[in-house]
């Protein structure tokens, strides 16, 4: 039998896993996890609506492209929430991110003799993957207290730089890069003449000020083509929807021509339930208000119950706890509650530092009242 020799991380979920198994939690609570980034709502009745009224598509095949309404949704959103206005080339649905995040780079850089792709460290666990499957040259954007947990820019690495990955709103530190931060990294790509993207899956989930897109800062800076930029989007937070699989790839009308033919090839088309569902998602925000609010309120609570700073996006709390291993395990057994350990989300990097330790987690995906009782158990463990 032939070695299989492409060798990929556990998902942090299953180290998880690892790390707790043999552990009786203490029964005298009932199980909460505040692991993945999940919304625990259900999906707003309308989208719901959307879905079972054109069940009976199901007959036909999508098309690779998207349908013109889940395409023009898309658009329109971007329009209304960003003020771009792009054209119909500079857009392509997909079927959520995480697969474009994975196949994109796989297209991009299938050229390059020794690829080098660059992206902030902690990390979505997808774009680790992706550049094992290049065979890319990692340079690790580590986000650490020092820096605000904002990538500090060397310009000299940056210009080895095939493919730059950034995540703002970041997963997992919950920090932000202003539309000037954002317009700083479209003139490094376009001076070093590398592909830039956002990953801006939590750009919907603030508590104040809205968050701005790097395709907001491209036009701000004048690059008004988005040349050598790309931002991905999902619905997934935005509509606490992740099984309706449905997200966009934004940008470089030039680069997406050419993923687009490569994409008819990979058999990623949405079914059109689910993009007639994802079309109506995308075309309202009045139903993404009333999950803000929810995590604003689970945030406030954070605030007073473990006496923290939180972040103004996403619905994640960062925090240092020491031996983040040992706390997990305890706080597991004696509380039954259960966090994600940061070094899960992160690697060493050149130097051996691993920006994840120390850290947990915590995702504040609950209705306010369960979430409640969750952080005082972990206040409870942390005293």
């Amino acid at each position: 039998m032939k070695d299989f020799h492409v060798h990929f991380e556990p998902y942090p979920f299953e180290k998880l896993t690892m790390l707790l198994g043999g552990i009786t939690p203490n029964s005298a609570y009932l199980p909460i996890a505040l692991t993945i980034g999940e919304p625990q709502f259900e999906t707003p009745r309308f989208i719901q609506d959307a879905l079972a009224n054109n069940v009976s598509k199901l007959r036909f095949y999508p098309k690779t492209v998207g349908e013109a309404t889940l395409n023009d949704a898309m658009i329109d959103f971007v329009k209304s929430r960003f003020g771009v206005a792009l054209k119909p080339n500079e857009l392509i649905s997909s079927f959520g991110t995480r697969e474009v995040l994975f196949n994109f780079p796989q297209y991009y850089l299938f050229d390059k003799k020794e690829p080098v792709m660059a992206y902030t460290n902690p990390f979505y666990q997808i774009y680790e993957g992706a550049a094992i499957a290049t065979r890319s040259k990692v340079i690790y954007l580590n986000l650490t207290q020092q820096n605000s947990f904002k990538p500090i820019i060397n310009e000299e690495e940056l210009a080895q730089c095939d493919l730059v990955i950034l995540n703002f709103p970041n997963n997992p530190t919950a920090s932000v890069l202003s539309i000037e931060e954002l317009g700083e990294w479209v003139k490094l790509a376009l001076k070093h003449d590398f592909c830039l993207i956002n990953d801006e899956c939590y750009s919907e989930i603030y508590t104040e000020q809205k968050i701005p897109s790097l395709l907001e800062a491209s036009v701000t800076v004048g690059n008004t083509s988005f040349k050598n930029v790309l931002v991905i989007n999902s619905i997934s937070k935005r509509s606490s929807a992740p099984g309706l699989r449905s997200g966009f790839i934004a940008g470089d009308a030039a680069i997406l021509s050419e993923y687009a033919q490569y994409r008819t090839y990979i058999g990623c088309a949405s079914p059109l339930p689910l993009q007639a569902a994802a079309a109506a998602a995308w075309g309202d925000d009045d139903h993404v208000q009333v999950a803000r609010d929810v995590y604003a309120a689970n945030f406030q609570a954070a605030r007073e119950i473990l006496g923290i700073e939180t972040s103004n996006a996403t619905f994640y709390v960062w925090l240092k706890v020491g031996d983040a291993l040992e706390f997990t395990k305890r706080l597991y057994r004696d509380y039954n509650v259960k966090v994600l350990p940061g070094e899960f989300l992160a690697r060493d990097d050149s130097k051996g530092e691993n920006p994840g330790v120390g850290y947990i987690r915590i995702a504040l995906v609950e209705e306010t009242a369960r979430t409640i009782e969750a952080l005082n158990r972990l206040k409870e463990a942390l005293s």
